[in-house]
């Protein structure tokens, strides 16, 4: 038998007057979420806060495929409401938001995302991706026309290719890995990756507890210059 704790911080950055992230942490129910929102005011961060209330309605589970069903379920609905709000109230302007979340039953877990916030698992050592960014610079780099340094300074590096709201259909992808004692995870807005290379995560996430580790990396991304809002949340996976 697994347990979990986690922590979480959201900032809204240096340059940004608004704050379009959300977040949502439910250790109760092994349930974390990150929700990065566009379209600027009365915008964005209504579409990440429709995400965030939706997936918080959501009753403890004891089957990983059934939970997986309504987190998707509830996608499908935000991004359906979203979409009428933007035609109804908005003048037809398009409101959405980045989806990533986390599902743990136990020693299973699954990754729900839409866009590119991330979810990120350092075990025995190494930092490894679990989502795969759906944003127009990592299909050049799947394609082979971009390297990881060249998309950093990319002019289409905000472009997402999927989001909540984005689009008429929202297609949410889904991976499914064990989880293990003695496993850290992050979930993260881009606010926070752009900040921080991926071997400057790596060694400041194990600390004494999660608050630390969101305390000491969510200090070191806003003292790189925080252009955007940074959000992260870290969980830390024990044996009972």
């Amino acid at each position: 038998m697994l347990t979990w704790t986690s922590a979480q911080a959201t900032d809204v950055g240096a340059k940004r007057k608004i704050n379009e992230d959300n977040l949502l942490s439910r250790p109760d129910i092994g349930l974390w979420v990150v929700a990065d929102g566009m379209g600027g005011h009365a915008a964005g961060d209504v579409a990440s806060q429709s995400v965030v209330n939706g997936l918080a309605q959501l009753k403890a589970s004891s089957d990983l495929a059934d939970f997986v069903d309504s987190i998707e379920d509830k996608l499908l609905l935000v991004n359906h409401q979203l979409r009428k709000h933007g035609q109804e109230a908005l003048g037809g302007r398009t409101l959405g938001t980045t989806v990533v979340s986390l599902f743990f039953i136990d020693t299973m877990g699954a990754c729900i995302w839409a866009g590119d916030s991330r979810a990120y698992l350092f075990r025995e050592g190494e930092l490894s991706r679990i989502s795969h960014d759906h944003s127009a610079v990592q299909e050049m780099i799947d394609a082979g026309m971009l390297t990881h340094e060249q998309a950093a300074y990319h002019p289409h590096r905000n472009v997402i290719t999927r989001a909540v709201g984005g689009a008429e259909n929202l297609y949410p992808e889904v991976r499914v890995f064990t989880v293990k004692a003695g496993d850290w995870y992050i979930l993260c807005s881009d606010g926070f990756y752009n900040e921080l290379p991926e071997e400057i995560i790596a060694a400041n996430l194990i600390q004494e507890n999660p608050e630390k580790s969101v305390q000491i990396l969510m200090e070191k991304a806003l003292a790189k210059g925080a252009l955007d809002n940074v959000t992260l949340i870290v969980i830390r996976v024990n044996e009972a």
